[in-house]
């Protein structure tokens, strides 16, 4: 299937459904922290059982997360964040299921009834305790690796970054309204995935399998390459400057 008969799909579907990565991101300035010189190359993730078992394993993940809190304090979404939301602003956007943590999608304004985070956030702060939430400012701005980790004000429970870490379980209400979305898709499509990392990378086959058309929009190839209707292998920027001039502005 070529662009300009993908994008006459996409400008009929009433249906959408977005499936994004880190690739939509990496135009934004936020490192794929997998990558050589990302964040993990530094801190390593904290699986969820070391972190309330161990200080110092709170501490290393305290590290990670105050990198990370630093870094995305200047980035700003880019045109396929952007683009995302015209579709919800249109009323096509049936779901956007991120695996990100970034936030960007909800600060370029495209709403909760249509944004699932399958891996939390880091917008957040949030009591593992008794579950209240944080701004990251009034967590981070004062934390440095030689005090005690942060604790709850109202219940003295273990304070931790809003992002689902290594170990812990899937958020039962998103990963729900992701199936329900990928089910009821008529056009899916991935963005800036590499579809290795389970259960997230269901949600394609799901949605073929329920009848959507398939795209995949990634630099590299992946694993359900040869499932897809559409592929697309380039920068993720250039790829939404083609679809809005045919579509968005159409």
């Amino acid at each position: 299937m070529e662009l300009e008969e993908f994008a006459t799909r996409v400008r009929k579907s009433e249906a959408l459904v977005f499936f994004t990565g880190a690739g939509i991101s990496t135009e934004s300035g936020v490192p794929d922290f997998r990558s050589p010189g990302g964040v993990w190359s530094k801190y390593q993730p904290v699986l969820l059982q070391d972190f309330l078992a161990s200080e110092a394993a709170r501490v290393q993940h305290w590290q990670l997360k105050k990198a990370t809190y630093e870094l995305f304090k200047t980035v700003q979404p880019n045109i396929g964040h952007q683009a995302i939301r015209d579709f919800e602003q249109r009323g096509q956007l049936l779901g956007l299921i991120t695996q990100n943590i970034d936030g960007l999608h909800k600060i370029a304004g495209t709403s909760d009834a249509r944004l699932v985070e399958l891996h939390g956030t880091d917008r957040k702060v949030t009591c593992l305790q008794c579950g209240k939430v944080y701004l990251p400012k009034d967590v981070y701005e004062d934390w440095h690796e030689h005090l005690p980790t942060p604790t709850c004000d109202d219940c003295g429970g273990y304070l931790k970054s809003a992002n689902v870490s290594f170990g812990q379980s899937m958020p039962v209400e998103a990963m729900q309204r992701a199936q329900r979305w990928s089910e009821a898709a008529d056009v899916f499509i991935v963005i800036g995935s590499s579809l290795q990392v389970q259960p997230a990378a269901s949600f394609p086959v799901i949605a073929k399998r329920s009848g959507a058309l398939l795209a995949i929009v990634n630099r590299d190839p992946t694993p359900l390459d040869d499932y897809a209707d559409f592929i697309y292998n380039g920068a993720i920027g250039e790829f939404f400057g083609q679809l809005k001039s045919l579509t968005l502005d159409a």
